[in-house]
C-alpha cells in the first residue's frame, strides 16, 4: 500500500501522526502537508513534530529522507526563543510535477503543474468523444507529450535552475524497507521519501513512481475501439518527475479500475479501459475519475472546507461532493450523476435515456437563450441536494456558468432563499457561489488526482 492508500485509510491529512512502522507513509504525508501549507517561508523540524504529534526523532528521520530524495530544502534559519537558531525547512515546488487533462465532449485542456498545485504550462484543443477510443487516446497522449516537451525545453533553455520534466519515472518516494516489504508480500509498504527506484506512491490502484512505469493492468474489454500501444516518450530531457497524468471527463465511469461506463450521449465508450490504454500510451501512472470529481478535489486540496457541492454546466450537467473533509463517491463510484435526477415526470427526453432530467432542461434552456430558466431549473436541483444532505456551501462551474456567471448565482440563490425561508430555516440560506479555477478547474483538479495522495489529500 502506498502513501494514497495509507493516507486514504488513515482519513484527511490534519490528523495526528503515529509513530509506527505500518504507518510510516502517513506521517510522510503529514510532514509533507505541513511543508505544501507553509509555502517558501517553511516550517521547522520542531514545528513538524509539534504539530503532527509525531517524535522529533521521527520528523528528523521523515525529513533526511525527504531531503536525499530533492523534495525538500533548507529555507534558512529562524532565530529561537532558546539555543541555537533553528534550521527551517521548505517544499521544493519544481521537484515534481503532474498532468491534468480535463476531457471533455468536444475540446481538450491539458495543464502542467509543479508539486504546490501551480500552473506551469496549458494546451487545448477541439475533440470529438465519439471519434473512436484510438482517436481520443492518441489526441491525449500527444497533447501531453507535447505540453511536457514545452515546459522542458524552456526550461533547459534558462541560464540558470529552470524546470525541466523528466517522464516515464515517477518521484522517488520509497523507503528500501518498505519497497523489500512490498517485493516479499508482506506487511503495508508504504512509499516514504528516499532515492530507491522500481517502486512508488500507489495512486487510484496505480502505482506512481518506478522505471517500469504505469501498472497497466489487463483489462481489454468493452466495446469501444482498443488503443495500440505507442513507443516510449522520447521527452526525456529531466530536472524533475513527472508522476503521473490525471484524466478527468464526464461519468458514469469506474474510478478505482480507470473503465468507462456509459458515458452520457457516448455508450459506445462502455467498458473501455481508458486507464491502462492511455498508461501504455504514455509509459506513466495515469488515473481516471469523473470531472465533477476532480474538481471539487482541487477545490478541498485548495482550501474550499466545510461540506460542499460543486455544479459542472458545460456540455452537461453533474456534481462533485465533498462530506466530511473528503469527495464522496458513492459505494460503486457512481455518487454526483446529479443532471439526471428527474423533476418532471413525462418531461423531454434526456440522452441518459430518462424523461425529465435536470440536465435535458437546462440545457434545453440554455439552448433557447434563457438563462433565467436554466439557473432556476438548476436551483431546484441545488435545493434537493441541500435539503437531502445539508451541505454548507453550493459552487458553480463550467463552461455555461462561465459565459454569463451572474444570471446563474442569482438564479440559483434565489432558488434556495425561497426554499430556507418556506421552511422556516433560523439560519441563512446556504451561499451560493462561482466556483474559482475558471476554465481550466476540472484539468487543475485532475492533476490533485496525482499530487493529492503525496501530501494525504487524495479524498480532498
Amino acid at each position: 500500500m502506498g502513501v494514497a492508500g495509507v493516507a486514504g485509510a488513515m482519513g484527511v491529512v490534519g490528523a495526528v501522526g503515529a509513530n509506527l512502522l505500518a504507518v510510516r507513509s502517513h506521517n510522510t504525508a503529514l510532514v509533507l502537508d505541513l511543508l505544501r501549507t507553509a509555502g517558501p517561508d517553511g516550517i521547522s523540524r520542531l514545528e513538524l513534530a509539534d504539530r503532527t504529534g509525531l517524535t522529533p526523532q521521527a520528523v528528523s528521520k521523515i525529513t533526511a529522507r525527504l531531503r536525499d530524495s530533492g523534495l525538500v530544502a533548507e529555507a534558512g534559519r529562524r532565530a529561537s526563543t532558546g539555543g541555537k537558531p533553528r534550521t527551517v525547512l521548505r517544499l521544493v515546488p519544481e521537484a515534481g510535477h503532474a498532468v491534468g487533462v480535463h476531457l471533455d465532449r468536444d475540446e481538450l485542456r491539458v495543464v502542467l503543474v509543479d508539486l504546490t498545485g501551480a500552473v506551469v504550462g496549458e494546451r487545448g484543443a477541439p475533440l470529438d468523444l465519439g471519434a473512436g477510443a484510438g482517436v481520443v487516446v492518441e489526441a491525449v497522449g500527444r497533447e501531453v507529450e507535447e505540453l511536457v516537451g514545452e515546459v522542458a525545453v524552456r526550461g533547459a533553455n534558462r541560464p540558470a535552475g529552470g524546470v525541466g520534466v523528466r517522464v516515464g519515472v515517477g518521484p522517488a518516494v520509497v523507503d528500501t524497507e518498505a519497497a523489500d516489504r512490498a517485493a516479499a508480500g508482506t506487511g503495508t509498504a508504504g512509499a516514504e521519501a528516499a532515492g530507491t527506484e522500481g517502486a512508488g506512491t500507489e495512486v487510484g490502484g496505480t502505482e506512481v513512481g518506478g522505471t517500469e512505469g504505469a501498472n497497466t493492468g489487463t483489462a481489454s474489454s468493452g466495446t469501444a475501439d482498443t488503443a495500440a500501444a505507442a513507443p516510449v516518450p522520447t521527452v526525456r530531457p529531466a530536472i524533475s518527475l513527472l508522476l503521473g497524468v490525471g484524466v478527468a471527463l464526464p461519468g458514469p465511469l469506474d474510478h478505482i479500475h480507470g473503465v468507462l461506463h456509459r458515458v452520457t450521449g457516448f455508450p459506445e465508450w462502455d467498458g473501455f479501459p481508458l486507464r491502462d490504454a492511455l498508461a501504455r500510451r504514455l509509459g506513466v501512472p495515469v488515473v481516471v475519475d469523473k470531472d465533477t470529481n476532480a474538481a471539487a478535489l482541487g477545490l478541498a486540496v485548495g482550501g474550499e472546507g466545510g461540506a460542499f457541492a460543486y455544479l459542472h454546466l458545460g456540455t452537461g450537467l453533474g456534481a462533485g461532493l465533498v462530506i466530511g473533509g473528503g469527495v464522496h463517491r458513492g459505494a460503486r463510484t457512481g455518487a454526483g450523476e446529479f443532471g439526471h435526477q428527474v423533476i418532471q415526470l413525462d418531461g423531454p427526453p434526456c440522452d441518459c435515456g430518462n424523461r425529465g432530467c435536470i440536465e435535458a432542461l437546462c440545457l434545453a434552456a440554455v439552448a433557447r437563450g434563457d438563462v433565467g430558466e436554466a439557473a432556476r431549473v438548476l436551483g431546484a436541483g441545488a435545493a434537493n441536494l441541500v435539503g437531502l444532505l445539508d451541505i454548507d456551501l453550493v459552487l458553480l462551474g463550467g463552461r455555461t456558468v462561465a459565459a454569463d456567471p451572474e444570471p446563474f448565482v442569482r438564479g440559483v440563490a434565489a432558488v434556495l432563499d425561497e426554499r430556507a425561508r418556506r421552511e422556516g430555516a433560523r439560519e441563512a440560506a446556504v451561499p451560493v457561489r462561482v466556483a474559482p479555477g475558471g476554465a481550466r478547474g476540472v484539468a487543475e483538479g485532475a492533476a490533485q488526482l496525482l499530487l493529492g495522495p503525496l501530501f494525504g489529500r487524495a479524498d480532498g
